[in-house]
């Protein structure tokens, strides 16, 4: 019987051949489609199967969720691989990376994200989320360098938290995220400014407003939190770390993800009308000083492009299909699908609730499919899929290739330092105080 995998595969060459220009050859053989298992559905971007160098340099985030969203002018570019790599095959890739890290050793560490790609999950040294990761790199200080297999802040992150000798290599500078790229400093500066002269001081001893950022934004917006009084989150402390804000301030501004911030501000109680969207365009961002000064958490108008993807039909689908199926979604969602599920919380949760099910449990799953499809392989006892019916993985997370890791490994071998991602000291030093506060934010 034919796969899925085979027939995604045919239909991407088909699409290929039929674009591809007369006298010149579709592609390579060695190009691997998105893993699909989860729901045996297409790709929503057929554009995703093509290896990432030939869009690398374009403007935009390239195929997948964030096809859509504004990237900014100024976003890093990736230039062009060697054709020793872009010409080989996949098992040479696999046999180049293996050889570099044994002659690397313990110098070099390879950190991947849950949201990669399973051919470069296998050769990773710590696998997790991004703050996770960002630990690991601050517990290795014997490591000379760091391979950062995610995208642009992450790398950031694990620059500023590791030592100043150890460097944090991005393999493909393209990789970045466009909910972080929905929130810049410029944008973050205008709105503080509009703030803290619409709201005025407060009279009793509190802030009037404290600066709350995602980990998923750059470092300058860490730095600025770090020196304003403010603090990171991640999905996991998000609660805490909004607790802890409250004891400093009467309300707070949350960047750059709308929906993780209403999310946590409702499970504490706080109703919506005194959530106000910030629009960055628009004056006091489309509200009224009123609502403003009523507010309790000012939302940054930003999302995540996959999250923002499931509904509540499609739970209502997979409960339709699969009576008595659990329903855990990633709280990067929009409201009514995190209302709707029975449970919402960071990777590392979804992983631990997937880890703790009874053989033979269904569970349905809101949030990227390559890690939904390595749930379902380390758990063969369990039916897991995936809430969209339509896979879109992650644009940017897409971008880290094999290629790239093995050209980034032997070039560490050769002496070289390829994509060093290095944040300045001035804002390495106010973005280390926002994430130590976080550290200490523990649920």
């Amino acid at each position: 019987m034919t796969s899925v995998h085979e027939l995604i595969r045919a239909a991407a060459e088909r699409e290929a051949a039929a674009r591809a220009p007369r006298g010149r050859p579709a592609g390579r053989s060695h190009r691997r489609p998105i893993a699909l298992r989860a729901t045996g559905a297409s790709s929503c971007d057929s554009g995703l199967v093509n290896d990432p160098w030939a869009i690398d340099r374009a403007p935009g985030y390239g195929p997948g969720a964030s096809v859509a969203d504004a990237i900014p002018g100024d976003a890093p570019r990736q230039g062009p691989l060697p054709a020793r790599y872009t010409d080989a095959s996949e098992e040479q890739l696999h046999d180049w990376i293996v050889a570099a890290k044994a002659e690397l050793g313990q110098r070099v560490q390879i950190l991947g994200h849950f949201y990669q790609r399973d051919e470069i999950v296998q050769h990773a040294d710590f696998v997790g989320d991004s703050f996770m990761l960002a630990q690991a790199a601050k517990q290795h200080p014997e490591a000379e360098a760091f391979v950062f297999c995610g995208v642009h802040f992450m790398a950031e992150t694990a620059d500023i938290l590791s030592g100043p000798e150890q460097a944090v290599i991005l393999p493909n500078l393209a990789a970045g995220c466009s909910m972080a790229d929905m929130a810049t400093i410029d944008q973050v500066e205008a709105c503080w400014r509009e703030l803290t002269t619409s709201l005025g001081p407060t009279e009793d001893g509190l802030q009037p407003v404290i600066p709350v950022t995602y980990m998923n934004s750059s470092a300058a917006i860490k730095a600025f939190c770090g020196r304003n009084g403010g603090i990171v989150c991640t999905s996991s402390n998000a609660r805490t770390v909004l607790e802890w804000a409250f004891e400093r301030g009467q309300r707070v501004v949350f960047f750059p993800d709308q929906h993780l911030g209403r999310n946590t501000a409702k499970a504490m109680g706080i109703a919506e009308d005194r959530m106000p969207l910030w629009r960055p365009h628009l004056p006091l961002g489309g509200n009224t000083e009123e609502q403003l000064r009523d507010a309790r958490v000012i939302l940054w108008n930003g999302f995540c492009s996959v999250h923002k993807r499931f509904t509540v039909a499609q739970i209502e689908q997979a409960r339709a299909d699969y009576p008595g199926v659990k329903v855990i979604v990633h709280p990067e969602c929009p409201a009514a699908v995190v209302e709707a599920a029975d449970g919402a919380g960071s990777t590392e949760y979804i992983r631990k609730e997937i880890e703790a099910a009874e053989p033979g449990a269904v569970i349905a799953v809101g949030t990227e499919i390559n890690l939904v499809n390595r749930l379902q392989q380390q758990r063969p006892d369990l039916t897991i899929f995936c809430l969209d019916p339509v896979v879109c993985p992650c644009s940017t997370m897409y971008r880290i290739h094999p290629a790239y890791l093995a050209w980034t490994l032997e070039s560490l071998v050769a002496g070289e330092t390829p994509n060093r991602i290095a944040v300045s000291e001035e804002v390495a030093g106010d973005s280390r105080i926002a994430l130590e506060r976080m550290l200490a934010a523990r649920p």
